[in-house]
C-alpha cells in the first residue's frame, strides 16, 4: 500500500510539471513576460504564477476534500470562462502596449521650391524615449493572481483525480501540494525560456521585439476566443 501511495504522490509531481505546459498557461505567461528586459524578473513572474496556482488548488481542493463537498460542474465551467476572458484581456493589453510604441503623424515639406505636400510618418516612440537610468525592481504580483484564476479553473478535474487515487484527506492534500510544487518548477523554467527572445531583442532589435509581443498578444486573444 505504501509503495502505491508513493507512486501516486510521485505521479502528482510529474503531472504538475506537465500541467505547466498547458497551452493556456504558456500563452498567459508569454503575455506577462513579453515586455520584460530581465530573465530573472520573468522567472520570478513564472514562480509567482505557480504559487498562485498552487494556493487556489490547496484552498479549494482542501475544502472539497475535507468537507466532502459536491461542487456543481457549472462553477468550474464559469472559472474556465474567466480564464478565457483573462487571456483576451492580457492579449489586448499587450497589443495596446505595442500600438503605443509607435507614433503616427503627418509631416509636410516641399522639394526644391515646389508645392508643399504631406507624408505620413511612423516613429518608434520607445527609441525616442529610451533612457538608461536604473529602475526599481518591481515584483510581478499580477502573476500571482493570474495563477490563482488558472488554479481555480483546474481544481475540479484535479479533485476528481485525487479522490480516485488516494485513501485519505492528508494524502490528498499532499498530492495537491506536490502537484503544485511541480507546476511551480515547470513555470519557473518555462517562463525563463520563453522570456529569452524577448529579453535579447528588447534593446537592439526593437522591431523584432515588437513583432514578438504582437504575436504573443494576438495568440492570447485568439486562444481566449476559442476557449469561450
Amino acid at each position: 500500500m505504501n509503495e502505491t501511495i508513493y507512486a501516486v504522490l510521485s505521479l502528482g509531481f510529474v503531472l504538475g510539471v506537465r500541467h505547466a505546459m498547458d497551452p493556456d498557461h504558456l500563452v498567459a505567461v508569454s503575455t506577462i513576460v513579453s515586455r520584460d528586459k530581465s530573465i530573472l524578473h520573468s522567472s520570478l513572474a513564472g514562480t509567482l504564477w505557480g504559487l498562485g496556482h498552487t494556493a487556489s488548488l490547496l484552498i479549494c481542493g482542501g475544502l472539497v476534500l475535507a468537507l466532502r463537498l459536491s461542487v456543481p460542474p457549472g462553477i468550474f465551467a464559469w472559472a474556465e470562462k474567466a480564464v478565457a476572458l483573462m487571456l483576451i484581456c492580457l492579449g489586448a493589453n499587450v497589443v495596446w502596449q505595442c500600438a503605443k510604441t509607435y507614433r503616427l503623424h503627418v509631416h509636410t515639406h516641399r522639394h526644391n521650391g515646389g508645392l508643399p505636400h504631406a507624408h505620413l510618418h511612423v516613429h518608434d516612440a520607445s527609441a525616442i524615449e529610451a533612457h538608461d537610468h536604473p529602475h526599481k525592481f518591481r515584483v510581478p504580483t499580477r502573476s500571482f493572481f493570474i495563477g490563482m484564476i488558472h488554479g481555480l479553473a483546474g481544481t475540479g478535474a484535479l479533485v476528481v483525480l485525487v479522490l480516485a487515487s488516494v485513501p485519505s484527506i492528508l494524502a490528498g492534500l499532499l498530492y495537491i501540494l506536490l502537484f503544485g510544487i511541480g507546476s511551480i518548477g515547470g513555470m519557473l523554467l518555462l517562463s525563463s525560456l520563453i522570456s529569452i527572445p524577448f529579453v535579447l531583442s528588447a534593446r537592439r532589435f526593437r522591431v523584432f521585439n515588437n513583432a514578438l509581443q504582437l504575436v504573443a498578444g494576438l495568440t492570447s486573444i485568439a486562444l481566449g476566443v476559442l476557449w469561450i
